[in-house]
């Protein structure tokens, strides 16, 4: 019997694929350049295990065939998919609960209270910067519409962004698994999703209430010129950054601080924090910042 060359065995998905240590340099510093992320020695395995399919779906002989082909000029769209496919979409409905429990206790109180002073406009937007499949800003979503309802006179606006298009569609669909619901309030739950029927009996879907204050757009945390413009009360970024360069994680963190207005508020994942950030601001709670005005004219910093 013939034996099958290494070739042939890439081609028809035999055995690994192989990547040699100069050709992970090269996607590092690629990935890196393009959206920040830091792919450290032991992430090697990672990209072989979910490029490797793409490479074989394209016909391409090796990881360095493949790599000229996503940095040829005109070929953006598979540097899209090649982002797609290293992206890590964890997440579920509120998590981090206590972030939401600081909504509750401290910042829709002081928007009442400052909105019934004149201090405040009855206008809220919110910004959820890694979104990944949708829950968090589906989360955020529930919580502000249940303080502040429709015909409140409070108007409530979610973005939701994310590096991923396949993970954006998903959060675009607002559908999910009922497993998913496991974390969502009782109350939340039955005001505002949909259980599937018939077809879409095991699923749930997020209700006409929530799916009025979303939108969406792709986002790269690592070029500020496509980011939206602010400001934003709350910004949450979580459990994102903790993946990026030390230089792009600060650069990120203080063109974050630059959307909020003095009264607003960062939110970043429970293993993230300001470090290394330029942009002066205060920690209110664990992992929640304020941005910190400037100091008046001639006073002592402290």
């Amino acid at each position: 019997m013939r034996a099958v060359t290494p070739v042939e065995a890439l081609l028809s998905g035999v055995g690994p694929l192989p990547l040699s240590e100069r050709e992970f340099v090269l996607f590092q510093a690629l990935v890196e350049r393009e959206v920040g992320i830091h792919l450290g020695p032991t992430k090697q395995a990672l990209l072989v295990g979910r490029l490797s399919r793409r490479v074989r779906s394209l016909g391409l002989p090796s990881f360095a065939a493949y790599y000229r082909f996503v940095i040829t000029r005109g070929n953006e769209a598979e540097r899209v998919r090649m982002l797609d496919c290293l992206c890590t979409n964890e997440t579920h409905f509120f998590r981090e609960p206590e972030h939401f429990e600081f909504l509750r206790q401290r910042v829709f109180p002081e928007w009442t209270r400052r909105a019934a002073q004149g201090l405040m406009a009855r206008r809220v937007r919110v910004w959820s910067a890694a979104c990944s499949t949708g829950e968090e800003p589906y989360s955020l979503a529930m919580e502000l519409l249940s303080h502040f309802p429709p015909g409140s006179g409070w108007e409530v606006e979610v973005l939701a962004t994310d590096l991923s298009t396949w993970a954006l569609e998903r959060a675009r669909q607002g559908l999910w698994p009922v497993e998913k619901a496991a974390t969502i309030p009782g109350p939340l739950l039955r005001t505002f999703m949909l259980r599937g029927v018939r077809s879409q009996e095991g699923w749930m879907q997020a209700g006409p209430e929530l799916r009025s204050v979303l939108r969406f757009a792709r986002v790269n945390l690592n070029d500020e010129r496509g980011w939206p413009a602010g400001p934003f009360e709350l910004v949450f970024c979580r459990n994102v950054l903790i993946y990026f360069g030390a230089q792009a994680r600060a650069q990120a963190l203080s063109a974050l601080l630059r959307r909020l207005p003095p009264t607003g508020y960062l939110f970043l994942g429970h293993a993230e924090s300001l470090t290394g950030g330029s942009e002066p601001a205060r920690c209110v709670a664990p992992n929640i910042y304020c941005a910190k005005p400037p100091p008046p004219a001639g006073a002592s910093p402290t």
